[in-house]
């Protein structure tokens, strides 16, 4: 079982790509489970289509432990495991404790000696990286931490800050950073900066996303590109970007 942490800031598209690269490494037979740790709880959306889902918080909240592996789950598209971790009621709690309550309680209840999937992704929102933040990429968890960035100076600014905090982990046995994947805005001199981050951080631009019209033409059906327009150039980006990311992490994929 290969465990991916995602992360990049608000708004970089990360979940689309998250979900995408799911439903890629699905098409390819793998077993696949993506954990969406982003208290909007829409991470999954495009792979199951089921609308608003129960998320591990919200079973916590009404249920207490009084509820199944089954509830927390929801089959998408190609068989990809589907989890919504939530977060508190707006203006209470800590939003960073969704993630730890949806992590714990899946290990609890068994979920990965069940589904057995052969490629988990944690899908985690990267402005803070703090408290339940942090926590895909501690020992047990993550394998490899991937950034996603644009050219754009608060993405990169995140990426950095992302990158500082699996370095002042390294000395714990946490996931380290497999490389940064570079979403287009197609602002000045992108490749060049994101290259510099990379190059920086001693790491390695692992692939690239056009930004195209064929992502905001799947989204618009609540899809990804890879199940709404799967002979697309973006779909073959997509693939390839599956492709690279578990060959940094060492795994190859007929």
């Amino acid at each position: 079982m290969v465990k991916l942490a995602i992360y990049g800031k608000g708004g970089i598209g990360k979940s689309t790509t998250v979900s995408n690269l799911a439903a890629a490494l699905a098409e390819k037979g793998l077993r696949v489970m993506q954990i969406g740790c982003d208290p909007k709880a829409d991470s999954t959306a495009a792979l199951h289509r089921a609308g608003k889902v129960s998320t591990v918080l919200d079973l916590v909240r009404e249920k207490k432990n009084d509820f199944t592996l089954e509830d927390m789950v929801h089959i998408g598209f190609g068989g990809v495991i589907c989890v919504e971790a939530g977060g508190p009621t707006p203006g209470m709690g800590c939003a960073g404790r969704g993630i730890i309550a949806a992590l714990e309680k899946l290990a609890e209840k068994g979920a990965y000696e069940k589904y057995q999937p052969d490629v988990v992704f944690y899908d985690v929102l990267g402005d803070v990286v703090c408290g339940g933040f942090s926590l895909p990429m501690r020992n047990g968890y993550a394998d490899k931490v991937f950034i996603i960035t644009s050219g754009e100076n608060m993405a990169i600014h995140a990426a950095a800050n992302i990158a500082m905090a699996i370095e002042n982990f390294k000395g714990r046995g946490y996931a380290s950073l497999g490389g940064i994947i570079l979403n287009r805005r197609d602002v000045k001199n992108e490749e060049e900066k994101v290259r510099e981050l990379a190059e920086d951080l001693h790491s390695r631009v692992t692939g690239t996303l056009s930004r195209s019209e064929t992502v905001q033409a799947a989204e618009e059906r609540n899809m990804t590109v890879i199940e709404a327009f799967p002979d697309s150039e973006m779909a073959l980006e997509y693939r390839a970007l599956a492709d690279a990311v578990l060959k940094d992490c060492g795994v190859t994929v007929c």
